[in-house]
């Protein structure tokens, strides 16, 4: 956000006005969702020791959200026969971070049996007013300042481009809610809040962006899609109920070397929108809080069985990546033609990790010691790791 942009405040009804002016429209739909706007926004003020240059640089990603809120709905209005896509997710991938989910995601997307959420898509869904039908060149063009804008990424996600597929996080954070907003700020009475509260109109949404994407690409008539994002880790029973014919992929690693890492992905997160926060104690509750996450996942399975979900360990996709996917697409009944294996050797042959440095990190700059993360993950390790001391 520029300086010399007029500055939004950080309150609902001026983020709602800014989203009226920004588009000249004014139908928000159902309004649930200001129910977590409004007590994000609280907590942010109340917890995240926003700077001014970070409030700003929130008011507006929010008011960029309301924005998508008030075009998806007047193309649904403009164009009813998008509710008529029959969308179906074959697998969502559920897991904790650097446990070889985003590679196990872009695999599994890459043949033409199946489809996901490319990065431009992400950022905008939505066509643009005047755009010419099947022409997005200026959402594409948008992304790609949005991307070269950025930090460099490619030493923690590998290489990038604005039509690899992402998570659907973007989506899901457009209803204020998920994982998304503690990994750049300070939430803790936001996280627990939202912990009783049902997230099931976001997947109702994201089941309908899933549909107006399709509409505008008939080239994914017949293709299923894959999802992928650590936010599902915060609802995943709402995730199984909202896309009933998928299962869920969960992939696996030893906490003592994912969670490192992930910490050291958040925390200079923060610094973009704080100058006043503590790495030790945003690892410490991150690493807190995830291992919740995982216990949740475990109680569920132990409730409702384990039919519905396939694991996959780290070593595993390292080793035989192809192995790996002839029985993810046996598990979730769909053949394996000839042009889905091309596809994914070529995918694999075109993504090789040794071409990106390593990414650095250690425990301690995050308050982590090797005996926490034993602990906190105690019961996902005993269940999840084979021979984890």
């Amino acid at each position: 956000m520029s300086d010399t942009k007029e500055r939004i405040a950080l309150e609902r009804n001026a983020l709602m006005a800014e989203a009226r002016r920004r588009t000249g429209l004014s139908d928000f739909g159902d309004t649930w969702f200001t129910v977590p706007l409004d007590k994000l926004i609280e907590c942010m003020h109340a917890e995240s020791k926003l700077s001014e240059r970070g409030e700003g640089l929130w008011a507006d990603r929010l008011a960029n959200f309301l924005e998508n809120r008030l075009i998806r709905n007047q193309l649904l209005k403009d164009h009813p026969e998008i509710l008529d896509e029959k969308v179906e997710v074959s697998a969502a991938i559920l897991s904790l971070g650097r446990t070889g989910s985003t590679k196990t995601f872009r695999l599994l997307a890459s043949p033409p049996c199946h489809t996901g959420i490319k990065g431009w898509e992400g950022y905008f869904p939505f066509p643009l007013e005047g755009e010419e039908p099947g022409n997005p060149v200026e959402r594409r063009r948008r992304s790609q300042a949005i991307k070269d804008a950025g930090p460099d990424m490619e030493a923690v996600f590998g290489k990038t481009t604005i039509e690899t597929p992402v998570e659907e996080v973007f989506i899901i954070e457009q209803g204020f809610v998920g994982t998304s907003f503690e990994c750049f700020a300070w939430l803790p009475t936001f996280i627990e809040w939202q912990k009783g509260y049902d997230q099931m109109p976001a997947y109702e949404e994201l089941r309908l962006v899933l549909q107006v994407l399709q509409w505008q690409d008939p080239t994914r008539k017949g293709a299923k899609w894959i999802l992928k994002s650590p936010t599902h880790m915060s609802a995943p029973k709402t995730l199984l109920d909202a896309f009933p014919n998928s299962l869920i992929i969960q992939t696996h690693r030893d906490p003592l070397k994912t969670m490192p890492s992930h910490c050291s992905m958040i925390t200079p997160l923060y610094g973009i929108y704080s100058d006043d926060y503590d790495a030790k104690e945003v690892g410490r509750f991150t690493c807190q809080r995830w291992a919740q996450m995982t216990n949740d996942v475990i109680d569920l399975r132990e409730k409702i069985g384990d039919d519905r979900f396939i694991d996959i360990q780290y070593e595993d996709l390292t080793g035989d990546e192809m192995a790996v996917m002839r029985t993810v697409f046996d598990r979730v009944g769909q053949e394996m033609r000839p042009e889905d294996i091309a596809a994914m050797e070529q995918h694999m042959i075109d993504n090789k990790r040794d071409k990106w440095a390593p990414h650095i990190y250690d425990l301690e700059t995050y308050g982590l010691s090797e005996e926490i993360i034993k602990s906190d993950f105690a019961r996902y390790r005993a269940k999840h790791i084979p021979n984890a001391d």
